[in-house]
């Protein structure tokens, strides 16, 4: 059976910001849906230990306030994620995280500031990984306009409701991912193994792309991380 057509776990965050490495999760969510099994959905709300800039706030809707009062404490949030996310990979499932380095890499850094062994650390070779954003810049290179899961669901006639909620995008990009089986047999044909080898080919080929891009139009440092699901940590003690 194809992978699209099996259990697929959703993982999506909502942040203080967009800096992976200093950058804390406020909200978080794995929602595990199909395989003829009904939906299951865990949601956190972390209280980030900093206080939550207005602009993310904006986004989100959780304020400082909030997070202190209703959120559990970092450390025990982080922890938990790891555990559930853990447990679903070993598990076999496919995790589907729309561009997954900016979560798994902020996940990573979180856990590391916490003490708790990362998911990379545990799971190793058992995680695999779908990534609508990097599917769809593969499949439908020349296609213009922007590629954000609200821009995907769209073009591929998915259902977002709640557009910025962890537990919303969790779900819109399992959905997205799903129309992507559906609609390109090649990609339904492919053990999720070979899938998550191939995005990473994918990402660092769209990257280097990118990159002279950039180059060429004047931004003679641009540099696109090639890293995917995950930028490695760089040296000892990053993250905090």
């Amino acid at each position: 059976m194809s992978w699209h057509l099996g259990r697929l776990a959703g993982f999506d965050t909502e942040t203080t910001g967009v800096d992976v490495e200093t950058d804390r999760i406020v909200t978080a969510c794995i929602v595990e849906v199909g395989g003829n099994t009904p939906p299951l959905t865990a949601n956190w709300l972390i209280n980030p230990g900093v206080d939550i800039p207005e602009a993310a706030t904006a986004v989100h809707g959780v304020t400082t306030e909030k997070a202190k009062t209703e959120g559990q404490p970092a450390e025990e949030g982080i922890a938990e994620l790891v555990a559930g996310l853990t447990q679903i990979v070993l598990a076999g499932t496919p995790l589907v995280i729309m561009n997954a380095p900016y979560d798994l890499t902020l996940l990573d850094r979180e856990a590391r500031r916490y003490g708790v062994q990362p998911l990379s650390e545990v799971v190793g070779d058992e995680l695999h990984v779908v990534d609508p954003r990097v599917i769809d810049k593969q499949v439908d290179k020349f296609r213009r306009g922007k590629r954000t899961l609200t821009d995907l669901c769209g073009h591929y006639r998915v259902k977002l409701d709640g557009a910025h909620s962890a537990d919303a995008d969790a779900i819109a990009a399992c959905r997205v991912a799903w129309r992507l089986g559906q609609r390109y047999p090649r990609l339904a044909d492919m053990p999720v193994w070979e899938l998550h080898k191939a995005q990473a080919g994918w990402h660092a080929e769209w990257a280097e792309g990118f990159e002279a891009h950039l180059r060429s139009k004047g931004d003679a440092d641009a540099v696109i991380d090639r890293s995917w699901p995950l930028v490695p940590q760089q040296r000892e003690g990053g993250g905090e």
